[in-house]
């Protein structure tokens, strides 16, 4: 349920962005559900806030669509998380995703974990996302009506082929 509402928030309520390689924000908090038995948000739950925040993301600046009308998708092919510390219970945070760049095969998405209360990163996970059925090259020419160069890639990204 929560990621088809995070997909019609982003489409309806919330402004498009242009900019593939823009940071964007999610903002959530810490839910009693949400914890494990130290009473802190439970690991499984930031990789899906970030997976929600990701589709938020993807959806916002158009890939979802680009991904539609060529006729393809995109699924999560692998994850990487460095958690730093711990969210408490009812504490207020937001995910800022960004597109780091892609290669032949997938797009890399970073979601750091912010804590509101101070803005300390408690979280980082990078993720890559396979495109099946064409290109992310492909993607970004039918976003951007033109050849984009890809962006440098970052120093250490873990993830890569």
């Amino acid at each position: 349920v929560r990621v088809p509402c995070a997909v019609l928030r982003a489409r309806l309520l919330q402004p498009r962005v242009r900019d593939l390689l823009a940071e964007q924000s999610y903002a959530g908090r810490v839910l009693p559900s949400d914890l494990d038995l130290l009473l802190h948000m439970n690991n499984a739950r930031y990789l899906r806030e970030a997976d929600v925040a990701r589709i938020a993301h993807l959806t916002r600046c158009g890939v979802l669509e680009a991904l539609r009308a060529l006729g393809a998708r995109a699924v999560l092919a692998a994850s990487c998380a460095r958690y730093r510390r711990s969210l408490r219970l009812f504490e207020p945070f937001e995910v800022r995703t960004r597109l780091l760049g892609w290669d032949d095969r997938a797009f890399y998405v970073e979601a750091r974990f912010i804590s509101l209360r101070d803005g300390f990163v408690c979280a980082l996970l990078r993720s890559r996302q396979h495109v099946l059925g064409t290109s992310p090259e492909r993607v970004v020419q039918h976003l951007c009506k033109r050849r984009v160069s890809r962006p440098p890639s970052p120093a250490r990204l873990p993830l890569a082929p």
